[in-house]
């Protein structure tokens, strides 16, 4: 049995805390015992992701509410707005790890051990493998707080890149070169931070209706036409609230029907069009005459 996007999307959230939580530890306790600031920076950073899959699972809960009488669209607009609390988050690990990156190079400190490298190496796959399988359940149900989530897995996996290879380089050019685990874990903040924004951006245009939905508009332009009685379409406009959009048409019909078949002709292309674009939750129609032509 298919699972819905709203399903789904909640099954990828818990799959995301588990992972986090098992792998915060892996890293916490492996930079304690083998010397490794950037391991311990990593550690903070999944720490961190617990917190924010936590609200995104609780955003999900929440959009799944149905419509009601003080929110008539739904309660999917929950979405972008914990995809804002995520990229926060991701900030906030960034700068914490380019503090204790900066802290730690001033901080005289041992070599790290050579084992660190395998645990860094084995938490590399397994998070880049999350960030692909998470990504990969956002772009099917086009979740802006999934993708955020997701890249949660990508910004980890760079930071255990970052620390793999300062560790590397500590330990083949040895004393003098202790901080270089450090440096490397600063290095991956910033482009934490670029990641971020690159998130923050498209939940920004969600939540201020940008228009960025022309291949659905042509889309929509395309099946209503094929709706028997429908002449021709004229405004379109589309705003996504999380999973599902809410779509505005006026479509073109004979200026000589009567009221009652312009109704019915709306109603069928409202048909037509959430069949064939399930992910239209709601659609208002507004009947033109077809002698007023195009706009």
């Amino acid at each position: 049995m298919e699972l819905t996007n709203e399903a789904s999307a909640i099954r990828a959230t818990y799959f995301s805390i588990i992972g986090n939580i098992l792998l915060a530890a892996v890293k916490l306790v492996s930079g304690f015992l083998g010397n490794s600031y950037a391991l311990i920076a990593d550690g903070m950073e999944s720490t961190t992701d617990i917190f924010s899959s936590f609200f995104v699972l609780i955003g999900f809960k929440y959009a799944q509410r149905p419509p009601d009488e003080n929110h008539p669209y739904g309660h999917s607009r929950i979405e972008p707005l914990i995809t804002f609390l995520v990229v926060a988050f991701l900030v906030t690990s960034a700068t914490v790890i380019a503090y204790e990156s900066i802290v730690n190079i001033r901080t005289p400190h041992k070599i790290p051990e050579v084992w660190t490298l395998i645990v860094l190496l084995m938490i590399i796959l397994w998070k880049e493998a999350s960030y692909r399988y998470v990504l990969r359940k956002s772009k099917k149900i086009n979740s802006s707080s999934l993708r955020a989530d997701a890249w949660h897995h990508r910004s980890d996996a760079i930071t255990s890149v970052a620390a793999f290879i300062g560790i590397s380089v500590a330990l083949i050019f040895g004393k003098g070169y202790e901080t270089a685990d450090d440096w490397a874990a600063l290095f991956a903040s910033g482009f934490i931070l670029y990641n971020a924004y690159l998130i923050f951006r498209p939940a920004l245009s969600e939540i201020m209706d940008e228009h960025t939905y022309d291949d659905m508009v042509e889309n929509i332009r395309e099946i209503s036409l094929t709706v028997k009685g429908i002449t021709g379409t004229e405004k379109c406009f589309v705003r996504k609230a999380g999973m599902k959009y809410l779509v505005e048409l006026h479509a073109m019909v004979d200026g000589k029907i009567t009221v009652e078949d312009g109704h019915y002709l709306a109603h069928k292309l409202q048909d037509k069009l959430q069949n064939e674009i399930p992910e239209i939750s709601h659609i208002t129609i507004h009947i033109e005459p077809e002698s007023m032509g195009k706009l």
